[in-house]
């Protein structure tokens, strides 16, 4: 049997606790009933992270005022804005570049889509050729694997080991002489 005075004190506190906390489960759980039930989008996982749009991407509508013959450099970056990038040794040649990329967990960033735009003007900088670059215009680059040498730090294994002995570091080599009546050092340390 139990001692009615060793009971919690029931108050207003103790009569609204239950029910309160009963609603809260309800509210949570009525919350998680909203969350929307879209299936993923073909040939992604739920757990990919979102796409990111990298780069300068054209809109097609601002593209298709760029006309061959009549518009300018003026006129065209007025349009789209700056390029991406000029080409290297013909500055008439101007691209304009994104990409949509995905950071998959555990993976590298992977390009999921590129697109680039080339405008080429004339020696006067009028357009000349508005063209866009898929995959099949571009072309694979062998990287070189060679490593250059750098002189001096070919060392064999027993000058690794030994070649420090005997080398003093700076103001551990002063051998002249010291005391009351020696010579103070020059500016040179010696």
């Amino acid at each position: 049997m139990v001692n009615a005075s060793a009971r919690a004190p029931r108050g207003a506190a103790g009569r609204l606790a239950r029910p309160a906390l009963f609603g809260l489960a309800l509210l949570g759980l009525g919350a998680c009933s909203y969350l929307p039930n879209l299936p993923p989008l073909p040939g992604t996982d739920i757990f990919d992270a979102p796409r990111q749009i990298r780069g300068h991407a054209v809109d097609p509508e601002d593209l298709s005022q760029v006309t061959a013959g009549v518009s300018t450099r003026t006129d065209v970056e007025a349009l789209l804005g700056s390029p991406s990038a000029i080409g290297t040794f013909d500055d008439r040649e101007w691209y304009y570049i994104s990409g949509v990329t995905r950071l998959r967990p555990g993976r590298q960033q992977a390009l999921e889509d590129q697109q680039v735009v080339l405008i080429r003007f004339d020696d006067r900088g009028t357009v000349q050729q508005v063209r866009r670059l898929g995959r099949d215009d571009g072309r694979e680059v062998q990287m070189v694997e060679r490593v250059t040498p750098s002189p001096g730090n070919e060392r064999t294994l027993l000058q690794q080991l030994f070649g420090n002995i005997g080398r003093v570091g700076p103001g551990l080599g002063n051998t002249g002489p010291t005391g009351p009546g020696a010579p103070a050092p020059t500016a040179s340390g010696r």
